[in-house]
């Protein structure tokens, strides 16, 4: 068993308690971090006289050597080691000798490990911020080419009113943006550094913490050192963000299920997210937004035990803490492989336009239009309602829809209809219609298609800065 303590102890840890306590099998992911972080601190005790020319020097090499070795397969993270840091800081020993017993220097694994989670999470956040950015690409392109794709709007899964393609698309861009936002306030709000907190009260050895941080590309050290070492806020913020990601992409995945099925066939999904069945052969399965869909309880699960674990512990660091790496990592590969596929899926879908412009057609979606222009000759809304609600049943008794009623049943309804209803309750005249900001006419599409043009052509200018 290699571990980094152990003077204070006068027999070995029992077998079992030591797997129970090691987190090797999941923090050795924390390597690159660990190896990273390590060198910045080299760099500042040599600013401070601590460590000779030589001794910097030599442990870098070593550090680099160890990083290289990793990568390429040639050295294997083993779980003799009770951590990640046991294994870089033993490995380093035993290559360059008694150099490397002096790494651990004014630090402790509290700030050690508070550090390894900061710097992967900030990358993370930026893989992350890439794949949203990527995912809101495709659901514009599909806006932009869809201004004139009309289907139903629905609430409480009922047809409502006549929308467009591009405006059912928009809502999720908006989801999205939100997302995005949340993802560069979050990098932003993490990114303060926590090495030199020591285990929780600083160190003694005078070093220079604003120094540490601009190495690592942080905008300041942690002001408080407790704090520093036992914050996992910004853990759970991202949890939450990725629980609000996920949440969006399974409401997403649900319609698109329910408009790959028989009943609808608004879509067709690419073959390449598609499976078959092991007994029908007719089936075409929707199984990637299924499985996006049900990943989203995984996501919530994690953030809830994160919560879970941190609302009783105590300041400072506890052994608590360590249950945060298995959580957050599952998290974020999961939202990572769910917004990958679900934009690979969106960018290959087929949209059925005339299915879905037939289907808006009927349902009634242009009734609000019949009060609408009733209203505009001078009818009360409240009457004119009423009105409609009999010509519906009048429809729904015949089997026709509103724009099939003859001009006398009109009349016999209400004698205010003339001729031109005929032209209000057209499909594309229904939605046109609709030009305030955010509605789903022609102009006020364009309009917001603009300003999500600029705001994307914004973002790929100016992403999350990279460590900063």
């Amino acid at each position: 068993m290699a571990q980094l303590w152990g003077g204070r102890f006068t027999k070995e840890t029992d077998q079992l308690v030591y797997h129970f306590n090691a987190s090797i099998s999941f923090d050795k992911r924390l390597y690159e971090q660990d190896i990273q972080g390590s060198i910045a601190h080299v760099m500042i005790l040599r600013s401070r006289d601590i460590l000779t020319q030589e001794e910097e020097e030599q442990i870098i090499k070593g550090l680099e050597e160890i990083l290289q070795d990793v990568k390429s397969g040639k050295l294997e993270i083993t779980e003799e080691y009770e951590d990640i840091h046991s294994f870089v800081e033993a490995t380093l020993i035993n290559r360059i000798g008694e150099a490397g017993k002096k790494l651990h220097t004014g630090r402790s694994r509290n700030d050690q490990v508070a550090l390894d989670m900061k710097l992967y999470t900030r990358e993370q956040t930026e893989l992350l911020d890439e794949l949203t950015g990527e995912l809101l690409g495709a659901i514009l392109f599909i806006m932009k080419e869809n201004l004139d794709t009309y289907m139903p709007g629905f609430t409480h899964l009922q047809k409502a009113q006549p929308t467009t393609l591009a405006h059912h698309m928009g809502a999720y861009f908006e989801m999205f943006k939100r997302d995005h936002e949340r993802l560069q306030d979050i990098h932003r709000r993490m990114n303060t550094c926590p090495l030199g907190s020591g285990a929780l009260a600083g160190t003694t050895y005078p070093l220079d913490r604003e120094y540490t941080a601009e190495l690592l590309g942080f905008d300041g050290p942690a002001l408080n050192s407790m704090d520093g070492v036992s914050d996992r806020d910004y853990l759970i913020e991202l949890l939450s963000a990725l629980s609000i990601i996920m949440m969006h992409l399974s409401r997403f995945s649900e319609e698109v299920i329910i408009w790959n099925s028989n009943e609808y066939q608004f879509v067709e999904i690419d073959d390449a997210y598609s499976t078959g069945s092991s007994i029908m052969p007719q089936k075409k399965n929707p199984d990637i937004a299924e499985l996006v869909r049900g990943k989203t309880g995984r996501v919530y699960g994690a953030l809830n035990a994160l919560l879970t674990t941190m609302k009783g512990i105590p300041l400072a660091y506890n052994k608590d803490m360590q249950e945060d790496k298995e959580w957050v990592f599952d998290a974020i590969d999961t939202v990572k492989g769910c917004i990958a596929l679900f934009t690979g899926m969106l960018r290959t879908m087929q949209f059925n336009i005339d299915r879905m412009a037939e289907s808006a057609k009927h349902g009634f979606t242009n009734a609000t239009d019949v009060a609408d222009y009733l209203v505009n000759h001078g009818v009360a809304f409240r009457d004119a309602h009423g009105i409609v609600g009999k010509l519906v049943l009048i429809c729904i008794e015949k089997k026709l829809a509103l724009e099939e009623l003859s001009l006398e049943e009109y009349k016999e309804i209400c004698p205010v209809f003339e001729a031109d209803i005929y032209e209000a309750i057209r499909l594309d005249a229904c939605v046109n219609k609709r030009r305030t900001i955010g509605a789903p006419g022609q102009d006020a599409m364009k309009q917001v298609i603009e300003i999500y043009e600029k705001y994307m052509s914004e973002y790929e200018k100016a992403p999350i800065k990279k460590g900063r």
